[in-house]
């Protein structure tokens, strides 16, 4: 692991902290020794020839491992691990098409959104592209207080979903609302 920086701070009580940020062409790496050194890396965030998991390896050089040996886990304090991955695709509409699961009634919710509008006047209004590509609405309803005002159909959710599944979409996001009276 390259060291662009040794600070010396307080000691991480005898073990190693991780922060790390996997993109979808580099995973930076910044690792606290226990003495408080930070240790920082830059990794492909693909290179199976060299290693299989970015994130791991970064762990793996830092603490001065061989790809064969086990992490110790008990010399770890803590990893805490963002990715931009996700972010990216969905600033730029890449990934897998995904359905849309929310509480029956509520398939157009994001579509309709707040009604806040930059123009309020205009007759030729541009709604953004929708994240999903399909909706599926499940049957059932719990207040805030959890009591029951609609059961939950499994039959009816599962048929939604494995329809879903047999037109191509391997990716679900959901938005399940409580509500009622």
């Amino acid at each position: 692991m390259s060291e662009n920086k040794v600070i010396e701070s307080k000691t991480c009580e005898g073990k190693w902290q991780f922060w790390i940020d996997r993109g979808g062409t580099f995973t930076d790496v910044i690792a606290r020794a226990p003495s408080g050194a930070l240790k920082t890396a830059k990794l492909l965030s693909e290179n199976p020839a060299f290693y299989d998991d970015a994130a791991i390896e970064g762990i793996r050089r830092a603490l001065g491992l061989g790809a064969d040996e086990p992490i110790p886990t008990g010399r770890i304090d803590v990893v805490k691990m963002g990715t931009t991955v996700a972010t990216n695709a969905l600033l730029e509409r890449q990934g897998e098409k995904t359905v849309l699961v929310t509480t029956k009634g509520l398939g157009d919710v994001l579509r309709i959104g707040t009604q806040a509008r930059p123009d309020l006047f205009a007759l030729d209004i541009h709604l953004p592209d929708m994240l999903h590509a399909r909706v599926v609405e499940v049957p059932g309803r719990v207040t805030a207080s959890g009591e029951v005002v609609e059961p939950f159909d499994e039959a009816e959710a599962r048929a939604g979903l494995e329809a879903a599944y047999q037109d191509g979409f391997r990716a679900a996001a959901d938005k399940l609302l409580a509500g009622g009276s």
